[in-house]
């Protein structure tokens, strides 16, 4: 078990209040009235504390006796990330034996469908409702009326604004920001402090991508020599290795020389990598997530290219245990104070003998290792 990093900093209404603006995924201050603050805010869940993934408590301290039903409902959820860590809400939650029902929707990137999701969720009767909002603030109205209707909603990575104990019982994720400039500082040292850099995001407007391209933006700003190629924004990929493997082909096409990216996910960047070696140009420093094939494709190509170096951090698909702990918290009117933003440190750099990439040759290629899914799980999710 690891040490708490961060003493808890609140608990009820009042210190969320006061809170509001320190959470991580591009949070307001707006909030919901005071019907909702008293749905969101009925059980000692703490909000707005950072700690580490072993602060994760055994769910059996959340699962209460009543029947429950609860929901994954998914943004998007076409890609391996989002496959692992629905395996892991379902595990999860199978381990309460009162959890009657577990439900899952996916509004495949459409942001009216996930508000029409959201919804039928809570005509359905659901209690708790953990979502990885890839519409952004978008979805805020909807998950306020589902937080006034007495469900308990969690979202996790995606942030949809507001204030986390008011509009809704928390927000889970890792130090988003922190987590692109960590990988963005690691990419320029090996780039040697000059060049060219890209951030490859996700879906198109999606609040995760925003804030690791805020974080990549920090530290290009104390990097004089980088010039960042996407200069607006993160550069949308949908998180799908075919579609990164054209936009990345683009790219190349039209800048030439790309010496170093950023990327927030890992399972994606192999489409990446494919261009540049469709396009006969040297692979660039990269890092990004960890991901079973993105491991494996630099030892695959280190001996011919000994520049092309990798980092990777935990992909943290075990977030969403600790979003289904609190929404399950706050159902029973349970004390629940894990952490709601995780400190997540670089875990794979190729030139760190003691860190070196992890691939598993017998697992596939779209296995996350640090997912939290054991090893038959992995194989059996993708056989």
């Amino acid at each position: 078990m690891f040490t708490k990093k961060a003493s808890l900093l609140a608990i009820g209404t009042v210190a969320v209040l006061a809170l509001a603006g320190c959470s991580t995924g591009s949070l307001s201050s707006g909030g919901g009235d005071a019907d909702s603050t008293a749905a969101a805010t009925d059980s000692a869940v703490t909000v707005g504390t950072v700690g580490v993934q072993g602060d994760i408590q055994d769910i059996s301290n959340f699962c209460g006796d009543k029947d429950i039903t609860v929901a994954l409902a998914d943004g998007f959820g076409g890609n391996s990330w989002r496959k692992i860590t629905r395996a892991i809400f379902e595990e999860e939650a199978a381990k309460c034996p009162n959890i009657t029902k577990v439900l899952y929707t996916d509004a495949q990137g459409d942001t009216q469908k996930a508000i029409s999701d959201i919804n039928s969720l809570v005509a359905q009767g659901v209690d708790v409702i953990v979502t990885f909002v890839d519409g952004g603030e978008a979805l805020l109205p909807t998950i306020q009326k589902a937080t006034e209707a007495g469900v308990k909603v969690v979202p996790y990575v995606g942030s949809p604004g507001g204030t986390p104990g008011v509009d809704y019982v928390d927000f889970v994720s890792e130090d988003i920001n922190t987590y692109g400039k960590n990988l963005a500082e690691w990419t320029i040292e090996k780039m040697g402090g000059t060049g060219n850099l890209v951030m490859l995001g996700g879906i198109a407007g999606n609040s995760y991508s925003q804030a690791v391209y805020d974080g990549v933006l920090e530290a290009v700003k104390a990097n004089p020599g980088i010039t960042l190629l996407n200069e607006d924004g993160p550069v949308a990929t949908d998180w799908e290795p075919g579609k990164t493997q054209q936009v990345v082909a683009g790219l190349i096409t039209k800048y030439g020389d790309i010496n170093g990216i950023v990327a927030d996910y890992g399972g994606g960047s192999v489409g990446g990598i494919r261009a540049f070696e469709a396009a006969g140009k040297p692979l660039p420093v990269w890092s990004a997530n960890d991901s079973n094939e993105f491991a494996c494709l630099w030892y695959q190509y280190k001996d011919a290219q000994p520049t092309y170096q990798i980092a990777t951090e935990s992909s943290r698909n075990w977030v969403v245990a600790a979003a289904l702990h609190k929404g399950l918290a706050a159902a029973n009117g349970l004390p629940n104070d894990e952490p709601s933003t995780y400190n997540l440190e670089i875990i794979e750099d190729s030139t760190d003998p003691n860190l070196q990439p992890k691939c598993e040759a017998d697992l596939p290629p779209d296995a996350i290792l640090s997912s939290g899914l054991s090893v038959d799980s992995l194989k059996q999710l993708f056989q």
